[in-house]
């Protein structure tokens, strides 16, 4: 708790009154990557690193954000509030904030201490965390009593409007609604969810950061949802009970895909591939068969490598190197792509001789720091003040 009490310290500092404190995690997700936006399922859970929002409301219509880690300000007020060019980090709460305003719940200005140890560009989702924490705050600030399903898809609004990321839904999800020790197995068509145990005896969650982020990922992002969205177009021609890629086959590709596009034929093939490889891996994981989960997440790694093309030179060499362990029964990119972490199940014992070898190797090969965290699975957004 010492972020809580740190950011509680600077909030009375600068703003003189006790804050509302809420907690938001960063999440992982075992298998089902660009599934969400293509109305797929997903398998996230939440972690034990979270995104702190301390925030107050105003008696005027100003807002003051401080960003406590990065030691950066921002002022702006709440008639005519858009987008900052320049820096990103104020807009992931201002694009919160404007739902609200929309709502016409909020006609006050208000003011934020921001704290986070989701480790920013490692694919782990701190943008998803400061909306959702963002969101919960407010709502409980304004007493507006809206559920949690409601404040996720306000919260993805927010990443969408202000930040020009058109993300599917199960960042935010994760983040708002997760459960300790459990996954979410997530249909992002009907947003119908279960929780699945997810205690594995003798394995933890590994996440190897690359501390690499290229610029390509949100543009490349948004580019991969057109290409998914073309599929779709040529398959509904014929089709037109087929709404998302969700809905196609390998049948459907071969037919209306491949002749028009062969590129765009790989995206989608992958993405219904992927699709199937998650609903297998949610059966292996109710049986208790891990072996098998882990292999199919180097399947979704060779996917998401070599057929969507987000994958880098950094993240490919971490999953390659694991390959050969046998203490490590899974492994892949996770996230949007083009840097971040990978995703290793692995068993417990294991982990520190692994460091140990793959650290120097990594770092003498890519002149780069890899970076750790062993992952707990916790629960979502939570008031903790």
């Amino acid at each position: 708790m010492q972020i809580k009490e740190s950011i509680r310290k600077v909030f009375l500092e600068k703003f003189q009154e006790e804050p509302v404190i809420v907690r938001s995690p960063g999440r992982i997700n075992i298998i089902g990557e660009h599934t969400d936006y293509n109305d797929g399922f997903v398998l996230p859970a939440a972690i034990d690193k979270a995104a702190y929002v301390a925030i107050s409301l105003r008696n005027d219509d100003e807002i003051h954000l401080v960003a406590h880690d990065l030691h950066e300000t921002f002022s702006t007020s709440l008639v005519g509030l858009k987008p900052v060019g320049d820096v990103s980090w104020p807009n992931y709460i201002l694009g919160s904030a404007i739902q609200f305003f929309k709502m016409q719940k909020l006609f006050r200005g208000f003011n934020v201490v921001l704290s986070s140890d989701v480790p920013m560009g490692a694919g782990l989702s701190s943008s998803a965390a400061v909306e959702c924490a963002t969101v919960f705050a407010l709502n409980e600030l304004l007493n507006t009593q809206l559920d949690r399903i409601t404040m996720v898809q306000m919260a993805q609004k927010a990443e969408h409007e202000f930040a020009g990321v058109m993300c599917g839904i199960m960042d935010q999800f994760a983040s708002m609604m997760g459960k300790k020790d459990h996954v979410i197995r997530l249909d992002c068509r009907s947003l119908e969810y279960e929780y699945k145990p997810f205690k594995l005896d003798g394995y933890k969650i590994l996440l190897l950061n690359t501390n690499v982020k290229h610029s390509l990922a949100s543009s490349e992002y948004n580019t991969r949802r057109k290409e998914c969205t073309q599929a779709v177009t040529w398959i509904q021609q014929h089709h037109p009970n087929v709404k998302a890629l969700r809905d196609a086959n390998e049948e459907m590709l071969n037919q209306y895909v491949l002749p028009e596009d062969a590129l765009v034929d790989k995206r989608s093939r992958f993405v219904v591939r992927e699709i199937n490889r998650l609903l297998q891996g949610c059966d292996d994981l109710e049986h208790g068969q891990i072996e098998a989960l882990g292999a199919k997440m180097f399947d979704t790694h060779k996917g998401l490598s070599e057929m969507y093309e987000v994958s880098c030179k950094e993240l490919d060499w971490l999953v390659d190197r694991v390959k050969s362990n046998a203490s490590v029964m899974g492994a892949r990119m996770m996230g949007g792509g083009f840097g971040g972490c990978t995703i290793n199940l692995i068993k417990e014992e294991a982990i520190e001789p692994l460091i140990k070898n793959i650290q120097p190797l990594y770092e003498a090969t890519m002149n780069l720091p890899l970076t750790y965290y062993v992952a707990t699975i916790e629960n979502g957004t939570e008031r903790i003040a």
